[in-house]
């Protein structure tokens, strides 16, 4: 054998096992998946953006919800019997509200009880799925976040205060465009919010919960944390099985030149507790 086939050879094993590990890596997480709802006899369905990098050129690509991901979702409630449980793992920045109303109607529609796990965080469009659920389970440093409508890279509500606060023959046209379409979309999210907890909540809840989350009394990015969840009435557990933490592991950032997190990756005890476990 040549050098030049020995580097052909290399070349070939080379590029297969990106290949080999990615499929390898999607039958562990079907396993994990299988796992799962054998634990709890329902059907699972992962909805989990992790920033990828394109295959061959190496740059890095941010995923959100879109209508792929609210056509697949679909797909499977639609496979799902009407008795079965569905149990949805979500991690992801929001995206496009379009999806997002689609999946949580979807689920709204499902006879068999519904339950969404937050590992980590679910924001925008994230905690609108969130909110159709029976119930929300997250990890005790789990965030939702705030679903207030977005006109570009500005917030409607931030559009509709500053135009309240001129006068209207000072504001250019395309600035009022902004405002009328502004107000439609806060209307029309906080619509969406009253008819997805419409059926778990009372009226007047249901109005103070659609007011709080859609017309910009925070930032977009507002860290909605477990307790402040459970005082707007959502109905959150943070009892998280351990399966959902493992498949999460199964979705591994971008691999970059140097990791900005390190650690041992084994659980640490304290010395009672090992002495405890080695007695027993």
């Amino acid at each position: 054998m040549s050098i030049f086939d020995l580097f052909w050879f290399f070349f070939m094993v080379a590029s297969l096992q990106p290949v080999i590990r990615q499929k390898m890596l999607e039958a562990a997480r079907v396993r994990m998946l299988r796992r799962l709802e054998q634990k709890r006899g329902s059907r699972v369905i992962a909805l989990i953006h992790r920033q990828e990098t394109l295959r061959f050129l190496g740059f890095p690509l941010a995923r959100y919800i879109d209508i792929d991901d609210s056509e697949e979702v679909l797909r499977a409630i639609k496979l799902t019997d009407p008795e079965i449980p569905i149990d949805i793992i979500l991690h992801t920045p929001g995206g496009l509200v379009l999806a997002a109303e689609q999946i949580a109607y979807a689920l709204c529609r499902h006879k068999a009880p519904v339950t969404v796990f937050v590992p980590h965080y679910a924001m925008s469009g994230g905690t609108l799925i969130a909110l159709a659920a029976d119930q929300i389970v997250m990890d005790e440093n789990a965030v939702l976040g705030p679903v207030d409508p977005q006109l570009g890279q500005y917030p409607a509500a931030s559009i509709l205060k500053v135009v309240a606060q001129k006068d209207v023959n000072e504001i250019d046209d395309q600035t009022l465009i902004l405002a009328d379409v502004a107000e439609k979309a806060i209307r029309q999210v906080k619509r969406t919010i009253v008819q997805i907890v419409g059926e778990r909540m009372e009226p007047k809840q249901a109005e103070a919960l659609a007011e709080k989350l859609a017309t910009g009394t925070w930032t977009h990015d507002y860290p909605i944390t477990v307790q402040e969840a459970r005082g707007l009435g959502l109905p959150v557990s943070t009892e998280m099985p351990q399966e959902v933490y493992n498949l999460m592991s199964l979705y591994p950032q971008t691999v970059q030149r140097r990791p900005s997190v390190e650690y041992i990756p084994i659980p640490y005890r304290s010395r009672e507790e090992e002495r405890r476990t080695s007695n027993s």
